[in-house]
């Protein structure tokens, strides 16, 4: 792979989309093993604006609620309000944050819509006020989070997340931020209506490679990925 295919470095998502895999994928979906968990509960179908909003807080919301630091959870939305000059109001923000309280998703939901300003670019910031999620986007971010620690709880312990790849990049990939390892597994948490795709198999390859040439010596004992999807709770 060239320096130049995707016009210049890029992030893990972007050059995944430029790679075209083998039909099956280098990874193949059907060579998964799937664990399917089980509980009462039911997600709901909510708006197509509130669906990334949703999966960012249920991410963001399961590290902090699983130990980590709320500024370590949180540091993109963060970086992301200084870079479009509100920084005072993410920190208002993140001060309300206590758990799986209305008023913590609330302010979760809102603080998620900085993340923009980093992940695309300033150009694509609007006013996080506009952020108001109803009751079924409240209700399905306490079961998603709920499912998501309970999974790290019987997976577990967590040894590191919200890790990105520093000496593993490369002149092709600058960027990408990878979710959580465990004694001996790479996980990638995707909250989605859909099943696993050879997209995303490949994204948690490219993490392994990348982490592996990275300063994360926890990598060194990395035997399995996997994905988790709280979603489908499989």
């Amino acid at each position: 792979m060239k320096k130049g295919v995707c016009g210049g470095v890029v992030s893990v998502t972007r050059r995944i989309k430029d790679i075209r895999q083998p039909r099956s994928g280098y990874i193949p979906v059907a060579d998964l093993n799937s664990v399917e968990y089980f509980d009462w509960h039911r997600i709901k179908k909510i708006d197509s604006y509130y669906k990334p909003i949703q999966g960012m807080a249920v991410d963001y919301l399961t590290r902090f609620m699983n130990g980590t630091s709320k500024r370590s959870a949180f540091q993109i939305s963060l970086k992301g309000a200084e870079t479009v000059n509100e920084l005072d109001n993410a920190e208002k923000l993140l001060d309300v944050i206590k758990g799986l309280d209305e008023k913590s998703i609330l302010s979760t939901c809102q603080l998620v819509g900085y993340d923009v300003a980093v992940r695309r670019g300033p150009k694509y910031f609007t006013p996080v006020e506009k952020i108001i999620p109803d009751k079924k986007v409240i209700q399905n971010i306490i079961v998603l989070v709920n499912r998501s620690l309970a999974f790290l709880n019987k997976n577990g312990p967590v040894v590191l997340d919200g890790f990105t790849f520093e000496g593993g990049y490369n002149d092709i990939i600058s960027s990408g931020d990878g979710d959580y390892l465990t004694a001996d597994t790479l996980w990638d948490f995707k909250v989605s209506e859909a099943k696993p795709e050879i997209s995303h198999t490949l994204q948690v390859l490219v993490y392994y490679i990348l982490g592996i040439h990275s300063i994360h010596k926890e990598f060194q004992t990395i035997k399995k990925l996997g994905i988790y999807n709280p979603e489908l709770n499989t």
